[in-house]
This record gives C-alpha cells, sequence and structure tokens, in this order.
C-alpha cells in the first residue's frame, strides 16, 4: 500500500499547508508535497507504478516535505 498526501495550494499556485503537520507525515514515511492540477496524472502514473514518489517530485522541480523540515 502507499500513501501519498497532497497538499493544498493557495489561489496563487503556492504551496498552502501545516508545515508541523506535514512533517510529522513525513517522518511517518508519507510523500507530503503540493502538486498542479496538470502534475496529479503524472503522480497518480508514478503511484501505480510504485516509483519512489519523492524521487518523482524531485524529477518535476517539486519540493517534497521532508522529516527534518518540521523541525
Amino acid at each position: 500500500m502507499q500513501f501519498i498526501a497532497l497538499l493544498a495550494l493557495s489561489d496563487e499556485g503556492h504551496p498552502s499547508y501545516d508545515r508541523a503537520l506535514a512533517g510529522k507525515l513525513a517522518a511517518l514515511g508519507v510523500p507530503s508535497f503540493a502538486c498542479t492540477p496538470d502534475g496529479f496524472p503524472g503522480l497518480m502514473a508514478a503511484a501505480i507504478r510504485k516509483d519512489d514518489i519523492n524521487q518523482w517530485a524531485a524529477g518535476q522541480g517539486i519540493a517534497s516535505v521532508r522529516a527534518q523540515d518540521s523541525a
């Protein structure tokens, strides 16, 4: 099973989320990042293929939240 936390985007398209909660999810190994609607199909394809989601996000220029980011 794979779990991904898709974080909110503001109306301007910028990530808008609770960093502490995202950090807690990341500490559990749950990839957490914001993704535009255009990137969503690629995200789902990567998840279905069981790709490394953090690696996929980095390849798309998307910064994912990591456990140490919550400190």
